[in-house]
């Protein structure tokens, strides 16, 4: 039998790596793509994180531009979304440092999306967010102060 490769069963590849690393059975070990791995779990976790803040910057874009059309769909995304990212930074505490370049990150194109949802033109939303990390996680912070 052929022992898999990266490139030929990723799947085979993970479990042989995962023996050879319990068994310390170093030479076996693929350094160079296991340490690829390894970096990319990383930015999945990070760019997660991003993802996430850039769905709760949306829905409250649009709460705070369109109070008459607010849903209860939009607190509900923003409530899970503020879960999902408060669960990853206690799991993951070494991404609040970046925190608060991910919300920068995400605020450019949550700020489109709003724009295309709402219909509202892209200057009614300002350039810049106008919140911080901790408001936007806040679990009782709404733009107008209503939840």
């Amino acid at each position: 039998m052929t022992t898999p490769t990266y490139d030929t069963d990723f799947y085979a590849w993970t479990q042989q790596q995962a023996a050879a690393l319990r068994a310390k059975d170093w030479p076996a070990v693929d350094l160079e793509h296991v340490a690829e791995e390894i970096e990319d779990l990383g930015n999945e976790q990070r760019h997660a994180v991003r993802s996430h803040l850039r769905v709760i910057l949306l829905h409250l874009l649009k709460w705070a531009h369109q109070p008459t059309h607010r849903t209860p769909g939009w607190r509900r995304s923003v409530l899970r979304g503020r879960a999902e990212v408060a669960d990853r930074l206690e799991h993951q505490p070494s991404l609040r440092r970046v925190a608060p370049a991910l919300l920068s990150q995400a605020y450019p194109r949550a700020r489109r999306l709003a724009a295309a949802e709402t219909g509202l033109p892209l200057a009614t939303f300002p350039e810049a967010c106008p919140w911080s990390v901790t408001q936007v996680l806040d679990e009782d912070f709404w733009p107008d102060g209503r939840a």
